[in-house]
């Protein structure tokens, strides 16, 4: 069963983030994962959180035991090191579901 996770984020640096994105993007797909959606946020209205949100996206894996080797995976936590630390000042986790 498809796991799909909904999640804010505030990049603080786009080009970085860009990057990250770039080269963990060939690794995601080995593991069945990809994004549904993807939206840049100008506004946001109603939050539960006091986290910035100014990205939102739809994350997806074949299912939970994909998401978990993907995220525990060595050459995913070097991309995470190298890009997204200095990229992301904020992560909410609006949702996780399966379909």
């Amino acid at each position: 069963m498809r796991i799909e996770r909904l999640v804010g984020m505030y990049i603080i640096n786009d080009i970085g983030y860009t990057k990250y994105r770039e080269a963990m993007m060939p690794l995601l797909s080995t593991y069945g994962g990809g994004f549904a959606y993807d939206f840049k946020i100008a506004e946001v209205l109603k939050s539960q959180t006091q986290k910035k949100i100014n990205r939102v996206f739809i994350i997806y894996f074949e299912n939970e035991k994909s998401m978990n080797n993907f995220f525990s995976d060595d050459k995913y936590l070097a991309i995470k090191e190298q890009y997204f630390n200095d990229s992301v000042s904020d992560i909410t986790e609006i949702a996780k579901y399966k379909c």
